[in-house]
């Protein structure tokens, strides 16, 4: 939802007008492939290409990177990403593909990057010329991010990684990696250290990228196998042993906290749109019969689409909420909440929506005869790993009860 309820400045209303002028001029129009539902699914050359194309010329069009300094590739502007986020949304764009990029990488190596790096790495990032990826989770160590071992040994000015990386969505397409390594067996916390990666440059001279094909048929993320590549040690971020204070940038920006500077964008209207708002549950329901009568005369799919309604709203007055500080009890409370409420409200949302299509939800993408081209058992299915990636619900309610609410910790 387009947060037009808060004031612009004087600034920011100009701003405003420009992005609009501009995205009426630019506004890349239907593509000729079909586009996932998120970022994290992009599978193709032809829609990566597509999507890389979008976000270059916004970028070159002042919509991305508004608040970084203008140094490392920026506009050098304060508070205008949320005006441009908002204009791109009304004009229903097509998302940005770097979405790990924006929203993880580029405040991580802002701020624990050295300069020559920052320079070196954000204006591609921005651009979306360089596509990133995640290198946090391992076969042992998923909710457990303190338990990583993939190593990285020191050799002379160079680091020597062995390990496996997996659930690295992107990694088919990234030229970089953010990844957290343990530097030091002999402290769990202390012993781990953060790099970028070059890792496209080393597919098979050190990295071997395997696809992972989820439930959905998507091959979006992947295990990645590192085998004796040799880094450099300017491409570690902040202090040796410090990794997993600067993991912590990570995920506060990938859970929600901090000030994000991700562009947003909302879905084509065609085959390619994300129907994924409980709004667009009445129009559905409108179109389908069930024993002769409309889906949407049934008094219980009916509540339920309200009670998903509410939800839905209620979550996005409680994100307008977050930007107030007065308001604030604990700065935690409200990103951390919405992470969690936003994935298990987007899931309840596609659950109702099979609902509503009864037998016809066995129908998928591509079938003819699919309600809203098959894209609501997509989002079904897609939905589970919401609820999982950036920690799962259950480690978001244990964060909350722990270090919000200072609840004793779960045994």
């Amino acid at each position: 939802m387009v947060d037009m309820q808060r004031k612009d400045t004087s600034e920011q209303a100009r701003f405003r007008d420009y992005c609009r002028e501009w995205l009426s001029e630019h506004h890349p129009g239907e593509p000729e492939v079909r586009i996932p539902q998120s970022p994290l699914e992009i599978m193709t050359v032809e829609q990566m290409d597509y999507l890389q194309r979008w976000q270059k010329s916004a970028y070159d069009g002042g919509l991305v990177g508004c608040d970084y300094p203008v140094e490392v590739g920026g506009g050098g502007r304060k508070d205008l990403q949320r005006i441009a986020n908002d204009e791109m949304l009304r004009a229903r764009t097509p998302y940005f593909p770097n979405v790990i990029g924006l929203g993880m990488a580029a405040p991580t190596v802002l701020y624990h990057g050295q300069d020559a790096l920052k320079q070196r790495l954000l204006p591609k990032l921005f651009s979306g010329e360089d596509i990133w990826c995640q290198g946090f989770s391992e076969p042992g160590a998923g909710s457990d991010l303190a338990s990583v071992q993939t190593f990285a040994q020191k050799s002379g000015e160079k680091w020597i990684i062995n390990g496996h990386k997996v659930w690295t969505s992107l990694a088919h397409f990234a030229e970089w990696m953010i990844i957290l390594l343990r530097t030091d067996k002999s402290h769990k916390y202390d012993g781990l250290s953060y790099f970028v990666v070059p890792i496209k440059s080393a597919l098979g001279n050190g990295v071997t990228v395997k696809p992972l094909i989820k439930m959905t048929g998507e091959t979006g993320f992947n295990e990645v196998i590192f085998e004796n590549l040799e880094i450099d040690d300017s491409f570690r971020l902040d202090e040796l042993g410090r990794g997993w204070q600067v993991a912590m940038t990570t995920l506060l920006h990938e859970r929600g906290a901090g000030d994000l500077h991700v562009p947003r964008a909302g879905g084509l209207k065609s085959r390619s749109a994300h129907t994924s708002n409980a709004m667009s549950l009445i129009s559905l329901a409108k179109e389908l019969t069930r024993d002769g009568k409309r889906v949407a005369d049934d008094p219980i799919i009916r509540d339920r689409i309200m009670r998903c309604i509410i939800r839905e709203q209620g979550l996005s007055e409680n994100q307008r909420r977050g930007r107030v500080t007065e308001l604030l009890d604990h700065p935690m409370r409200i990103p951390l909440q919405n992470k969690l409420l936003s994935s298990e409200i987007a899931q309840e949302i596609a659950s109702l929506a099979i609902d509503i299509e009864g037998a016809a939800s066995s129908l998928y993408v591509g079938d003819e005869n699919a309600p809203a081209g098959g894209q609501w058992p997509l989002a079904y299915l897609n939905s589970y790993g919401m609820t999982i990636a950036a920690g799962t619900s259950e480690v978001q309610r244990n964060i909350l009860g722990e270090r919000v609410l200072g609840l004793a910790k779960s045994k």
